[in-house]
C-alpha cells in the first residue's frame, strides 16, 4: 500500500506585505541576486535545478533551496510545484505597481556591477611581461 505524503504548501506574501527592506535583504546575497537577475531576464519559469551552478560556482541543492525560500518570502518570486520540481517566476509586475522602478534599478545596478567585476577578474599582463614581449 502506497501512502502519499502531503507536501507543505509554498507560502507567498501578499503584495501588501512586501517591503523594500525585505527585498533589499533578500537581494543582499550575491548568489540570490544572481539567481533573481537570471529569472527576471527570462520570461519563463525556471526550476531550481537550473541554478545548480551560479557565478561559476556549484551550489548544493540544500543551499539553493534556502536561497529560493528567501526570495519567495521576500515576495520576489512565485514558486509552483509541478510534480517533484518547483518552478519559479519573478513577481516584477506586482512589485512594479507597489514600488515603481525599484526592481529595474536593482537589476540594472547588478548588471553594471557584474560587468565591472568581470573586467576586474580578467587576467592582467604584468609590465615585465609586456616588456619581454616587446623585446622579442
Amino acid at each position: 500500500m502506497t501512502t502519499l505524503r502531503a507536501m507543505r504548501p509554498l507560502l507567498h506574501p501578499s503584495i501588501e506585505d512586501i517591503t523594500v527592506e525585505g527585498i533589499l535583504h533578500a537581494l543582499s546575497d550575491p548568489v540570490r541576486v544572481a539567481i533573481f537577475s537570471n529569472i527576471v531576464a527570462q520570461d519563463c519559469s525556471h526550476n531550481c535545478s537550473s541554478f545548480l551552478t551560479v557565478r561559476d560556482k556549484a551550489i548544493p541543492k540544500s543551499t539553493l533551496s534556502q536561497h529560493f525560500r528567501a526570495l519567495r518570502e521576500a515576495g520576489l518570486i512565485h514558486s509552483e510545484r509541478r510534480g517533484v520540481e518547483v518552478y519559479n517566476t519573478a513577481r516584477c509586475a506586482e512589485i512594479e505597481l507597489r514600488y515603481p522602478g525599484l526592481i529595474r534599478a536593482i537589476i540594472n545596478a547588478h548588471s553594471i556591477q557584474s560587468k565591472l567585476g568581470a573586467k576586474a577578474r580578467k587576467p592582467t599582463v604584468k609590465k615585465a611581461d609586456r616588456q619581454k614581449a616587446a623585446n622579442k
